[in-house]
C-alpha cells in the first residue's frame, strides 16, 4: 500500500479543502484507496465539493496520526470507470449502504500532480510524490 493511502487510512477521517468564490471550503472525508497505480477517493456528484472540484481541481488534504501531520495537495481527476468505483467500494464497504457503480450519483477522483508531505515536531518532513 502506498504511504500516502496508509497514512490517510490510519487516521481515519482527513480534511479536504476546496475553493468557492475565492474562499476556502474545508470538509471531513474518510474514504480512500488505490486502484490502477493512483490514490482514490470519492463524493456525491451533487454535493457542493464535488461541484467546487469541477470548477478547479487543485485541493489539499490535512490530517493527523499520533504526533504526525500530513499535507497532500494536487488535482484531481474524475474517473468515470466502473472498474475505478468498484475499487473504492471493494476498499470501504461501509459506502454500499449510500451508493454502487451505476448509481448516476457515486464519483470516483484520482490525483495528478500530488505532492505529499509528512511531518512531525520531531522530524524533518519527509516528501511523497506521485
Amino acid at each position: 500500500m502506498n504511504k500516502i493511502t496508509e497514512f490517510l487510512n490510519q487516521s481515519g477521517t482527513f480534511y479536504l479543502s476546496t475553493v468557492e468564490n475565492n474562499m476556502p471550503r474545508v470538509r471531513p472525508f474518510g474514504a480512500v484507496a488505490e486502484y490502477d497505480g493512483k490514490i482514490y477517493i470519492c463524493t456525491n456528484n451533487q454535493k457542493n465539493v464535488f461541484k467546487q472540484i469541477l470548477v478547479n481541481p487543485n485541493i489539499e488534504i490535512s490530517s493527523m496520526v499520533g504526533d504526525k501531520w500530513i499535507r497532500l495537495e494536487g488535482k484531481l481527476v474524475v474517473d468515470e470507470r466502473i472498474e475505478a468505483k468498484g475499487a473504492m467500494l471493494e476498499s470501504n464497504p461501509s459506502l454500499r449502504s449510500m451508493y454502487n457503480e451505476n448509481d448516476g450519483i457515486f464519483e470516483v477522483l484520482y490525483f495528478t500532480e500530488a505532492t505529499a508531505k509528512i511531518c512531525s515536531f520531531t522530524s524533518e518532513p519527509e516528501i511523497v510524490k506521485l
